[in-house]
């Protein structure tokens, strides 16, 4: 009894063990290694003597290579357990970062990027499965919640201190950084975390029977259009401000530390959606909010301090939605969360090769608050889905 007590009072008072933090660290890293790329091409182009266009086909090398490895490896988290895998990938993701450090072109660069983006394609889902495995009953919002505040710490720290390091010590130095990073995260995540090691599914299934299990297509279709409104928005918001609203360039980056702030700040309610976690409507609602933040920012594109605020606003909404669609996705079959996680990170990352493309043609013929109209269409759309799940769901305990 006294036992049960104590173990209660420590999941009130500590309920994040320290793998949770190192998962948050692992997604710091892979979102530095994503969003630094842009800001230091200039230089690695220097040193390379060849075009920035070349050196950033080393980024569409690494969201092609995520996308391949979470759909065609996702599986083997559910096999091997999600703590296993995520430690080997880590330490082949910093055989990458390397090989990134050590390249004397810009081919080898895009090979090494593709390495870390399989890598990545892998980590991700793992990272996102093993958040659900150890999570405390009743903080399943809160610690998937703070492990995504590794894409703000990425956003808001890493992607200026790549560049610090960057001119301080040469763009090499960068990646010998994350290198050494990646390899702690490897070797730290195969010592710890054993209490919580998950049973490794003999009778794991493939990307494929994962497609079978109730709920997941409408999810992954509204994950697509909640993704494809956030990338496709998210990569001419730069632009707008500057060729539009006259800005300097280093004012994207204020823009950017503001999403990233509202981002992050959304841990400190997660609580709120652990609270009201058991509803199926909550998704299809919180999509719905981020097609009235788009609205927003439709009316407020013409002034910068209103694109500030609108751009906090939007992390904040977008945290909630990606947090619950983890949650909903990770509980729809727990022995095939890792392929169901590969899934979500394929869909994401071709979502972003879609959105990125479709809506820049939008914004080049109709320009930004098209753009930001057509980000509402696409979130309407993740709601129509999700309701989609939810309905199915319900029709599936009706008929059991």
């Amino acid at each position: 009894m006294q036992n049960n007590i104590k173990q209660k009072n420590k999941s009130l008072t500590s309920p994040f063990p320290l793998i949770v933090w190192m998962l948050t660290g692992c997604i710091g890293l892979i979102g530095s290694n994503s969003l630094a790329l842009g800001p230091i091409a200039p230089t690695i182009a220097a040193s390379f003597g060849s075009e920035v266009q070349q050196v950033m086909l080393a980024s569409a090398a690494f969201g092609l290579g995520t996308a391949l490895g979470a759909l065609a490896l996702g599986q083997v988290i559910d096999r091997v357990g999600p703590r296993r895998t995520l430690a080997y990938v880590m330490l082949i993701m910093a055989l990458g970062f390397f090989g990134c450090g050590i390249a004397n072109g810009a081919m080898v660069l895009v090979a090494s990027q593709f390495l870390v983006g399989l890598s990545a394609g892998v980590a991700l889902p793992a990272i996102y499965t093993l958040a659900a495995v150890v999570a405390l009953p009743g903080h399943e919002g809160r610690t998937i919640g703070v492990v995504l505040t590794g894409w703000t710490i990425s956003m808001v720290a890493g992607v200026p201190l790549s560049t610090l390091i960057a001119d301080g010590f040469g763009w090499r130095m960068f990646y010998f950084t994350i290198a050494v990073a990646a390899l702690a995260a490897g070797a730290g995540m195969l010592l710890n975390g054993r209490k919580q090691e998950e049973r490794a599914g003999s009778a794991a299934g493939s990307p494929i029977t994962a497609l079978a299990i109730k709920g997941v297509l409408p999810l992954l279709a509204a994950c697509a259009c909640f993704m494809a409104a956030f990338y496709g928005v998210y990569a001419y918001v730069g632009n707008h401000l500057h060729i539009n609203l006259g800005y300097p360039v280093r004012a994207n980056g204020l823009a950017a530390v503001f999403y990233g702030l509202g981002f992050g700040s959304a841990v400190f309610l997660d609580r709120h959606m652990d609270a009201h976690s058991g509803r199926r409507i909550l998704l299809p609602v919180l999509f719905l909010a981020v097609a009235l933040v788009f609205v927003l920012m439709a009316l407020l594109s013409g002034s910068y301090i209103g694109m500030l605020v609108v751009m906090a606003i939007w992390g904040l909404a977008n945290h909630f939605g990606l947090n619950v669609l983890i949650m909903r996705l990770t509980a729809l079959e727990p022995t095939q969360r890792g392929a169901i996680m590969g899934l979500n990170s394929a869909v994401t990352y071709l979502a972003l090769f879609a959105g990125t493309i479709a809506m820049g043609k939008v914004y080049a013929a109709e320009g930004f608050i098209s753009l930001a109209l057509c980000g509402a269409v696409l979130s309407l759309l993740a709601c129509a889905f999700a309701l989609f799940a939810v309905r199915a769901k319900t029709v599936q305990r009706a008929s059991a």
